[in-house]
């Protein structure tokens, strides 16, 4: 696999990475400028120039990896008989620097569940930033392609699950997921928020609706055995306080607003200004 097939697999699988790539070189040096490998945690793929020059940038690749940074640096080698070595002798004579690029591949996963008004318009939002985007509804027109003709564009992966039973999406949701429950029968609402409370590693899981449709969930959570720890972890309403507007489009901006808010609070949260592909997939 080279460095471009590996960039592909990284993001397919959700793994994090680091692209270095030889920035320029002075001098004699393995590899010219513009070679590239890239680094995962537990594998390498393609090269810069072995010997010591490649040993130290993939242990820089690791630290980084390790602090989970998002910030890009440069690391200047000599080739020489006196430049400082950790793994073995290397005297081209040349000096190289190289950059590293921490890699926007683990996305987040976001799942929507009712893809009505307001869900989709909170889709058409989600779907410009690079995250997996699960989307499920009950009625199998709302998830039909010419409803969501508007999301092929952006930058979400995007993971469609037409289910009459909704809550048997949550199961597939990977641990940390971003929940928003906004289907259009509260029935479906209140089995969904029974669902996400037994999956405790979830991330936000947010509800949409009044207090006085809270407080008769919240009832019905406890009859079947959810305590006020566990209920606490539900947000409703959801949305930034001090937007009012009940309209689908500015329900739909203040939510999405919450949801950023939230990924970038996360010190693992990937950037979400520069996507790695544009290309789109759709499950």
């Amino acid at each position: 696999m080279n460095w471009l097939a590996a960039l592909q697999y990284l993001t397919d699988h959700n793994e994090p990475g680091v692209l270095i790539t030889v920035a320029a070189v002075r001098g004699h040096a393995p590899r010219e400028a513009g070679a590239k490998m890239v680094v995962s945690a537990d594998s390498s793929w393609d090269s810069v120039g072995g010997g010591n020059l490649e040993a130290t940038a993939v242990a820089r690749a690791h630290a980084l990896l390790l602090a989970h940074a998002q910030t890009p640096e440069l690391l200047t080698l000599r080739l020489t008989d006196s430049a400082p070595n950790e793994y073995g002798r290397q005297c081209c004579g040349g000096e190289v620097t190289l950059l590293l690029e921490p890699l926007a591949t683990v996305r987040p996963h976001i799942a929507l569940f009712g893809i009505g008004h307001v869900g989709l318009e909170l889709a058409l939002i989600l779907s410009r930033l690079p995250v997996h985007l699960h989307l499920t509804d009950s009625r199998a027109a709302q998830l039909a392609p010419e409803h969501l003709s508007g999301l092929a564009a952006g930058a979400a992966t995007l993971h469609l699950h037409p289910l009459p039973i909704p809550e048997l999406t949550l199961p597939k949701l990977p641990a940390g997921s971003h929940v928003v429950i906004m289907t259009h029968d509260h029935a479906e609402d209140a089995a969904l928020c029974d669902a996400a409370l037994r999956r405790p590693d979830l991330g936000f899981v947010g509800l949409i609706g009044s207090s006085v449709k809270w407080i008769r969930f919240r009832e019905q959570l406890k009859a079947v055995g959810h305590t006020e720890a566990e209920l606490e972890r539900i947000t409703t309403p959801i949305g930034l306080p001090g937007i009012r507007g009940k309209t689908p489009a500015v329900i739909a901006v203040s939510v999405a607003a919450q949801l950023v808010q939230i990924l970038e609070q996360q010190p693992k949260a990937p950037s979400l200004q520069q996507p790695v592909s544009a290309s789109q997939r759709t499950s």
